[in-house]
């Protein structure tokens, strides 16, 4: 399997995600640090999310941009989808982004199935793990909103940043508010400000 770098980091890649007209690779589940920049005091992001037609997909790879821009303190990012994230996966956690398109006026299947294989493992083990969250709407996205954060209570999960909800074809504007969530999540986890 090659390894990729991001922002200092090595990751395992096996993923090939498109983001507008470039493509980077993205971390796998299993990500390593060079012994040089393993630091107790990294924090972990979680990115896990689902896409169907691709727009969810690159408002997550413009998230996924701030997260590991390089004016910010690093953090250690791992991106999984809805299947492949697992208990362990939030346990490692020190922040969490989720992102799902809305479907009949919900959240995914795909997310709720990652809530639903995960909630009961970690019941009592985590603390206020604080999440952001990006929605892409056809409707108007609030009740895929309201249903995750009546879930994320339960967690429990403290949302930091307000939810994005791209109408339609994801914009410029989309994109870029994705990033700043990004940027924002990763540098108030590498603050300590969670």
């Amino acid at each position: 399997m090659p390894i990729k770098t991001f922002a200092g980091f090595f990751y395992f890649s096996k993923t090939q995600f498109k983001c507008g007209h470039s493509s980077a690779h993205l971390p796998a589940r299993r990500s390593i640090l060079p012994p040089a920049m393993t630091n107790q005091h990294t924090k972990h992001l979680l990115i896990v999310f689902h896409s169907k037609t691709g727009r969810t997909k690159k408002l997550v790879g413009a998230a996924y941009k701030g997260c590991v821009d390089p004016a910010l303190d690093p953090v250690e990012v791992r991106l999984l989808t809805s299947n492949e994230a697992a208990a362990d996966d939030l346990l490692w956690a020190d922040g969490l982004l989720l992102a799902t398109p809305e479907n009949f006026g919900y959240m995914s299947g795909a997310m709720k199935d990652f809530f639903d294989r995960t909630f009961y493992e970690v019941e009592g083990k985590l603390i206020a793990l604080p999440y952001a969250l990006l929605i892409s709407a056809g409707n108007d996205g609030s009740g895929a909103e309201r249903a995750i954060q009546r879930i994320a209570n339960g967690y429990p999960f403290k949302q930091v940043a307000g939810t994005l909800i791209s109408k339609g074809e994801v914009s410029d504007q989309d994109l870029a508010k994705a990033r700043e969530i990004g940027m924002t999540l990763a540098a108030g986890l590498a603050l300590g400000m969670y």
